[in-house]
């Protein structure tokens, strides 16, 4: 609701109900992350394919890791992050970039000015909520 962001719950139907290519930014093997037990849920429940993106290149639960949105072959659905806010912004402009579809900004990320760049750029924007959490609801 602030700056004027409200969460379409159609959105967030339309992209938990639909396959596509999740880039989950942050995505670790750290079992002590919450990252590897959302992409698994996206991965497992929703048959969604996961491609990590982290700044090492991180291979995780057995896909191919990217240190950046613009290694990734082919199109991205969804760029899921899992960064902090302050951090956010360049995410979503690299998501912009490369014409991904979405980004779904995770519990507790926030950033009103680059949700409100990646939305006059076309993309659909959820801001501080996860998937896991939506789901039930959809």
């Amino acid at each position: 609701m602030e700056n004027g962001h409200v969460n379409d719950p159609q959105v967030i139907r339309r992209l938990l109900s639909t396959p596509g290519r999740w880039a989950v930014v942050g995505l670790t093997n750290n079992p002590s992350r919450v990252a590897p037990s959302i992409a698994r849920f996206l991965r497992d429940e929703l048959s969604m394919q996961i491609i990590p993106v982290s700044l090492d290149a991180q291979n995780v639960m057995g896909e191919q890791g990217y240190a950046r949105l613009d290694d990734i072959p082919g199109p991205i659905d969804v760029v899921d992050c899992f960064v902090n806010s302050s951090k956010v912004g360049a995410v979503i402009d690299q998501a912009i970039s490369v014409g991904a579809k979405a980004v779904w900004m995770q519990l507790g990320v926030f950033d009103h000015e680059a949700a409100q760049r990646a939305k006059d750029a076309g993309l659909e924007v959820v801001m501080n909520t996860c998937p896991k959490i939506e789901y039930p609801f959809r």
